[in-house]
């Protein structure tokens, strides 16, 4: 189902050198994890019979029974889950510690541990060998004639779903075989593990299955074992973490004294994906020398019909206050950063910008002052241009003039109502015909105005438009679209609201209370005259649907390339129990056909920062020819594919 795929994390209780009870309680558990749906389930490093046996795995009725135990896991494991399991494996002569990798009644293959730890608290090597360098092996193990053997098993059960394995130490390699295993194609990284509990080993144990998964573009599912291995020099807490391409999504409690099943879902569509569109991950692979990695072919597994992961109906800002906070700041610094530059480059003497008391401006407005501060400049140099058309209402009229006159800036007010008249009978347009041109003449009167101005003071038109207006091209040609730099381009609509409220939060509390009702006022252009009552008539998300969604729809589409079935999908989870699927739905087809047909506007949208992950500059991040059909999305829309 669209790529996701149910990963199961299982830390077991066991008593170590008790193969008969492990290969109960890893059954207990793999029953549990595939009554819930697993498509791939884990167990720890040496889960059959303990980690810390220490010189009891150089007995061979330890061994005997640890392969006895795996051959009736095979044999009794339930469903079509692909199973990965730490036991002890004898290969000509030597001892491995390994992965079983389990599926159907069969054993798909056997994955060495190839970085043996041998420091401080770790002897390996005085038990096992390492698996470098053993690859193309077979050997009879557990009742199979032949059974793949080495670490370059890649198990492949779909072109999404490819499985490579490493080993607890491993992935604390300078260069761990995770990387080859990605090079070569693999999607998801198990990881079995018996990693012991130190201070802040957590943390970093956290970090690097993140980064790892960052690093290789893919899934990475991480198990260690639990507080039942042996406390003679060390304590196991049983860690689960569970991350996609540098998102952990599943970062497990300690420390438990029961069996545990952790799960969550990973997005393989999402991974391939990034990788098409991620250029360090395509040269990476050129430049990898040529592998010989084994497909091991693998039967379908369960995919899940429910989503058990978190779909975060905002993308663009950051859940964790402490972290939106943060981000707000560097967001701000890059603007402000952005402009200083342009300013000194120029050799510009004054900002001009159009204040309407609506959030985009705002945040302008707030960026061109704070730019002057970098730069030892009066915020007087910031010239502040109020001007009133036909649907400008008192609120935000005020809130624009307050604004300023709070910030220090330069304040001119330049009413466009007599100016638009004289076009429309230039052009014999009446007036009292409230269409596009209506609208779009008072858009480009204005531009005209701030240019002008510009020109006129030797500054810089600052435009104020945002990335979800881009995207939507809820904007005028040659109008509100055209600025000498703009300052907001890459910032969405949602994102907005709280760089303002961020701001606000840092400054005196008559700026704060304004800033906070601009934040509460109904998005709108202000081009239609206002209600009877003086009130804001039009309301853009009355017209094209609200801007959260919106900016979901773009984040999904743009970052991911997500299909719009799947793009629907995940916003019925983001946003279950506020729209309903059909209200998605007719957004959705909003966006499509707004998205395809206004491409015109960006191709020529002016410079300004790129802040985050998604730019639409036809420069930067978004190159699209301004003709091309969106017949294909509606299609696929309609077909839930």
């Amino acid at each position: 189902m669209y790529g996701f795929y149910r990963i199961s994390a299982c830390v077991p209780r066991l008593k170590i050198a008790d193969v008969r009870f492990n290969v109960e309680e890893i059954q207990h558990l793999a029953e549990k994890a595939s009554a819930a749906g697993g498509s791939v389930i884990l167990f720890p490093e040496l889960a059959v019979t303990g980690y810390s046996c220490a010189d009891l795995f150089h007995n061979s009725a330890l061994l005997d029974q640890a392969e006895k135990g795996i051959a009736e896991l095979a044999e009794t494991l339930p469903g079509n889950a692909v199973y990965a399991i730490g036991a002890p494996v004898r290969f000509r002569g030597r001892l491995f510690n390994a992965a079983v990798v389990m599926q159907n009644g069969s054993i798909l293959g056997v994955v060495p541990k190839i970085n043996l730890p041998n420091y401080r608290e770790f002897y390996e090597k005085r038990y096992f060998s390492s698996g470098k360098g053993i690859e193309a092996e077979v050997f009879p193990f557990a009742g199979f004639d032949k059974v793949p053997f080495g670490g370059d098993l890649i198990f492949e059960v779909s072109p999404e779903l490819r499985i490579g394995i490493e080993i607890c130490e491993d992935m604390w390699a300078v260069v761990p075989p995770s990387s080859r295993l990605a090079l070569n194609g693999a999607t998801l990284i198990l990881n079995l593990s018996a990693s012991n509990e130190l201070v802040g080993k957590a943390d970093y144990r956290r970090e690097l299955v993140r980064g790892q998964s960052a690093r290789c573009v893919a899934a990475y599912a991480y198990v260690s074992a639990g507080v039942h291995e042996s406390t003679t020099d060390t304590v196991c807490g049983g860690h689960a973490v569970i991350a996609e391409n540098g998102a952990v999504l599943l970062d497990s409690e300690r420390f438990f004294r029961d069996g545990r099943l952790f799960q969550t879902d990973v997005d393989l569509q999402r991974i391939g994906a990034a990788r098409l569109s991620d250029s360090p991950y395509a040269n990476s692979v050129e430049m990898a020398p040529p592998s010989d990695c084994r497909r091991i072919p693998v039967s379908p597994v369960p995919q899940p019909s429910d989503l058990l992961r978190t779909v975060e109906p905002h993308p663009f800002v950051p859940s964790d206050t402490a972290v939106r906070d943060s981000r707000c700041r560097e967001i701000f610094s890059i603007q402000s950063a952005g402009l200083a530059r342009r300013i000194e480059h120029t050799s510009a003497r004054k900002l001009v910008i159009g204040i309407s008391g609506g959030l985009d401006s705002t945040l302008a407005l707030l960026v061109c002052v704070e730019t002057m501060k970098l730069l030892k400049k009066e915020s007087s140099d910031v010239i502040a241009v109020t001007m009133p058309g036909f649907g400008t209402t008192g609120r935000t009229y005020n809130n624009a003039v307050g604004l300023c006159r709070l910030l220090g800036t330069e304040l001119r007010e330049i009413s466009i109502r007599e100016a638009c008249l004289e076009h429309f009978r230039n052009i014999g347009h009446d007036p009292e015909t409230h269409d596009v041109v209506y609208e779009n003449s008072q858009a480009r009167e204005r531009t005209q105005i701030l240019l002008d101005i510009a020109n006129k003071e030797q500054g810089i038109a600052v435009g104020t438009g945002d990335l979800s207006e881009s995207a939507m091209g809820w904007c005028t040609y040659n109008g509100d679209h055209i600025s000498m730099y703009s300052v907001n381009c890459s910032v969405p609509k949602t994102l907005i609201r709280f760089l303002i409220a961020w701001v606000g939060e840092n400054s005196a509390p008559e700026v704060r209370a304004i800033l906070q009702d601009i934040i509460d006022t109904p998005v709108s252009p202000e081009l239609l005259p206002a209600a009877e009552d003086g009130s804001i008539r039009q309301k853009t998300e009355d017209i094209i649907g609200p801007y959260e969604v919106h900016d979901f729809f773009l984040y999904h589409f743009l970052k991911y390339g997500a299909p719009p079935a799947k793009m629907l999908f995940l916003a019925e989870h983001a946003f279950a129990g506020v729209f309903s699927k059909e209200q998605l739905a007719m957004w959705l087809k909003t966006f499509l056909r707004r998205f395809f047909s206004q491409q015109f506007k960006r191709s020529c949208m002016p410079d300004g920062p790129k802040v985050g992950s998604i730019s639409l500059s036809p420069r930067g991040d978004w190159r699209m020819p301004s003709d091309a059909s969106a017949a294909l999305w509606f299609e696929s829309l309609e077909k839930g594919s």
